[in-house]
């Protein structure tokens, strides 16, 4: 058995652009995230998906649907792939955030425990999300041999790919700026020591557009 698992991040959005956090606001792609969906799309044909599961949010709904066009693919919704809902800073730009919190956000970047104010922590979102893988591999009995596609955020891909590989907490801020329509690629394959288990390998982490 073998299963292939690529994630890929939304396209660009007009908040992306500006530096603004966005967590869970539903924010929508700008003239070239949706250039950059279309790429993604190029980039993806051979990769062998046969299933694509994305955020509800629209900036990656939008961009698994042009995905999903070009690859004559329907596309699945699931709400914990939405990105790490940011509390108080969703809106805000970095400045904006560094002036109201100073060192928050570095805190918050390099501890995947530490949540910004009323919002989630990196762990708490891979959590949910690694959920979602878990019940597919259970259930996607078409998944051997083939890619599953999912198009989610930056903040969730980064906690997802952590925690599939199994690092501790301390070492989950390795995995940070992955581009937009960029993507996470794992492989699952069984453990020498209990072929009956899954062991989750990373073949490449910020592979797609430059």
């Amino acid at each position: 058995m073998q299963r292939r698992l690529i994630l890929l991040r939304h396209g660009e959005t007009e908040y992306n652009a500006t530096q603004r956090m966005q967590g869970q606001l539903d924010t929508v792609l700008s003239e070239r995230g949706l250039a950059q969906a279309h790429a993604a799309a190029a980039e993806l044909r051979d990769a062998g998906i046969g299933k694509i599961v994305s955020s509800d949010l629209v900036r990656a709904r939008h961009t698994a649907e042009v995905v999903g066009a070009d690859l004559g693919l329907a596309v699945d919704v699931d709400t914990r792939l939405r990105e790490t809902h940011l509390g108080d800073w969703q809106g805000k730009t970095h400045s904006e955030v560094d002036e109201e919190h100073e060192g928050a956000r570095a805190m918050w970047r390099s501890d995947a425990s530490w949540a910004p104010p009323q919002g989630e922590s990196r762990v708490e979102v891979a959590r949910r999300a690694r959920e979602v893988v878990e019940e597919l591999m259970a259930s996607h009995d078409g998944w051997d041999g083939e890619a599953l596609l999912i198009v989610s955020h930056g903040g969730t891909i980064a906690g997802l790919t952590a925690s599939l590989l199994g690092l501790g907490v301390e070492q989950y801020p390795v995995f940070k700026g992955l581009g937009n329509a960029n993507t996470s690629r794992l492989v699952a394959l069984p453990r020498i020591d209990d072929p009956s288990a899954t062991q989750w390998y990373l073949e490449a982490w910020n592979r797609g557009l430059n």
